[in-house]
């Protein structure tokens, strides 16, 4: 039940975005940017963002050669690229926004192990070069054999390592952080523990708080910045949901592992967190129990996980794990994300498969330009 002050007070504003993560507090930014006056919510299921975006491994990344050579023959070369530059783009968006700084960005470089299923890539490392020079005007990807005994992985199982100098790492904490600092500096208010039952064509909003039973909010003009659980309210859009699990060790006294790293061509991944080890991903080897958006930890790919650090990434070290978590992502038939108007007062930016960190900003801004051109 609210009070006459509630309803006059919170209820009522010019944009609604619903989501708390990247894309929420992106959309929310830029139209507050635009519209300095404008008064602004952002309505979040969880106590944190519900989705991925406080729970993802902190890559800034835009794609491993196995990953870009196993989607050059699905979308071709245009799409290839023009999917990399947004992905880029993305990224310096976002660290232009929060600052360097604040999301404890270092670019360590990216390095995709090379085993015995991936050596036929190497021969496709200068097309790569070639194909992407446009984007960074300079060569991305260099094989560095080397690197297999520098970072102390088993030689038996890596063969070599394909580095990429434009990778790094965030802290993804503090990148949320930032953000909703960001949005509480501009006047934006978010709140959290806000359950979304219905959208409305007419600019309403029905959810339930954790000690309301039901509270309608009003908006000019609303966002759907929910990713997977966008497919609630438009079960027609191609948006499919996929869980992440990512785990993360216990201090390791010399960890030779530095910079974000990728395998199985992009399926797993890990970096170092300090002197930790974390590590994430192996979606694949169960995909059709991974496509849900039901959080929750698969003891195949757990198993798999940690067999793959004891035998092949920190071979013969002594490893002690700390926490465990997932996070859900979305897909669909391709790996553009839905960017669109659903009416004239219903604009859409979900599924960002698994490239959150990269394109979420860019999405954000995206999705402002679109509410603004209807406002």
């Amino acid at each position: 039940m609210l009070s006459f002050w509630e309803r006059e007070s919170f209820t009522k504003y010019d944009f609604i975005i619903i989501g708390g993560g990247i894309v929420g507090c992106s959309t929310a930014s830029h139209l507050k940017q635009n519209y300095p006056h404008a008064k602004i919510a952002i309505l979040e299921r969880g106590m944190f963002p519900s989705g991925a975006s406080s729970k993802n491994a902190g890559f800034a990344c835009f794609g491993s050669l196995t990953e870009l050579a196993d989607d050059l023959p699905n979308i071709g070369e245009d799409d290839l690229v023009k999917l990399v530059k947004k992905r880029w783009d993305g990224l310096q968006k976002l660290q232009s926004i929060l600052g360097k700084e604040n999301i404890d960005f270092q670019q360590n470089r990216g390095f995709e192990l090379i085993r015995d299923k991936e050596l036929a890539v190497l021969d496709q490392i200068d097309y790569f070069n070639n194909l992407l020079r446009g984007t960074f005007k300079s060569v991305v990807f260099n094989n560095e054999p080397e690197l297999v005994k520098s970072f102390g992985f088993d030689k038996k199982s890596v063969h070599t390592i394909v580095s990429n100098q434009f990778e790094g790492q965030i802290d993804t904490g503090k990148m949320i952080s930032s953000w909703w600092k960001l949005c509480g500096e501009l006047g934006i208010n978010i709140y959290t523990g806000v359950e979304v039952k219905s959208v409305e064509g007419n600019g309403e909003v029905i959810a339930k708080g954790p000690v309301q039973d039901e509270v309608h909010f009003k908006a000019n003009k609303l966002a759907i910045c929910t990713n997977a659980f966008a497919h609630k309210f438009y079960p027609r859009e191609d948006i499919n949901p996929g869980r992440g699990m990512v785990m993360i060790t216990q201090p390791i006294d010399n960890l030779p592992v530095k910079g974000v790293f990728h395998y199985d061509e992009g399926y797993f991944y890990f970096r170092d967190v300090g002197n930790r080890l974390l590590i994430g991903g192996g979606r694949n080897l169960d995909m059709a129990v991974e496509n849900t958006d039901q959080f929750g930890i698969n003891n195949k790919i757990k198993e798999q996980i940690q067999n793959d650090v004891k035998e092949m990434i920190l071979p013969d070290q002594q490893v002690e794990w700390d926490m465990e978590w997932s996070g859900i992502m979305a897909f669909g038939a391709t790996k553009a994300p839905i960017v669109k108007m659903i009416n004239d007062d219903i604009a859409m930016g979900v599924r960002l498969g698994g490239m959150g960190v990269a394109i979420g900003t860019q999405v954000g801004a995206e999705i402002s330009e679109l509410l603004i051109s209807q406002y």
